[in-house]
């Protein structure tokens, strides 16, 4: 499979910068649908049977979505950039960040709490304080790092549009059924493995191009505090962007990364927006770069 050219990812970021298209014409809300539909039809009842249905479900998903990406990768390299950028959100993350900033600076912490809850996170966010807010932004902001921004590119760049077909549905899969809770503990484990494996190399250069970003801040929190959080990815550029801040980064009961940084606020945020915006530019960079002449000679 040849990787997606490089004019095409430059087209796909250029394009990213006008924001999101419209949600009928956009191929991650189709998969949404799928995902939903898919999770309306299980009947299964014990662990077994709801491991199978959900894993059949995101095989059938994961693979008419590297189908569709495959057939789109021999078009030519500019409609591969326009099929690529849906798959990538660095604009749309960046602007999510900058709302709940803008509420935290205007002091309007139940705007905050409301934009973070609809834009960034999953977790009810009632309760949490301006600080609490403030953290879970830039942790929410360094983690789709890697999963909006990063792993796309990547993929595409390894393995064409229908790599970063599949790791879209996956990703996004994950992020639907991916919970342990009764219902999706067994039904969503497949998925949540497989957007383990397809984000090892993503997570961990995000965290890498968040060091260079912040000129080699973060390093010590980074190799303490990666593997502090559930997922095997995501405590990554999370402690690496807490450590690069200077800030402790908390959720309750779950994890602390950089334990002795200070309570993150507004100001933090608006200097995490620059700081993933900044790495996300040194990734695209890095996918941009001439493969090695064996990885080429091995796709041949």
């Amino acid at each position: 499979m040849r990787g997606a050219p490089r004019r095409a990812l430059l087209l796909a970021l250029a394009l990213d910068t006008l924001g999101e298209p419209p949600a009928p014409a956009h191929p991650v809300v189709w998969m949404g649908h799928l995902l939903r539909r898919a999770r309306a039809a299980w009947r299964g009842q014990t662990p077994r049977a709801q491991l199978i249905e959900g894993g059949l479900g995101w095989a059938a998903g994961v693979t008419l979505s590297a189908a569709l990406g495959g057939a789109a990768g021999r078009l030519p390299w500019w409609a591969q950039g326009v099929v690529l950028k849906p798959l990538l959100a660095r604009t749309a993350l960046l602007r999510a960040g900058a709302e709940v900033a803008g509420a935290l600076d205007a002091g309007n912490l139940p705007e905050a709490r409301r934009l973070l809850s609809w834009h960034l996170v999953s977790r009810d966010t009632a309760d949490l304080t301006a600080c609490e807010v403030a953290g879970a932004a830039i942790a929410s902001l360094a983690e789709n790092l890697s999963d909006s921004v990063v792993a796309p590119l990547l993929h595409a760049r390894l393995g064409g549009l229908g790599w970063a077909a599949a790791y879209r549905f996956t990703n996004t899969a994950d992020a639907s059924w991916g919970y342990r809770t009764p219902e999706l503990e067994w039904p969503g484990k497949v998925a949540a493995r497989a957007d383990d494996l397809l984000n090892l190399a993503p997570a961990r250069l995000s965290a890498a191009c968040l060091l260079l970003a912040a000129g080699g801040r973060g390093w010590r929190e980074w190799r303490a505090d990666a593997r502090r959080t559930p997922s095997p990815n995501g405590g990554h550029p999370m402690s690496a962007a807490a450590g690069a801040l200077g800030v402790r980064l908390e959720k309750r009961g779950v994890y602390t990364l950089n334990a002795a940084g200070r309570d993150p606020d507004g100001a933090d945020l608006r200097a995490a927006l620059t700081l993933v915006n900044r790495a996300a530019l040194l990734a695209a960079l890095v996918c941009l770069l001439p493969l090695p002449r064996r990885l080429m000679e091995a796709r041949a």
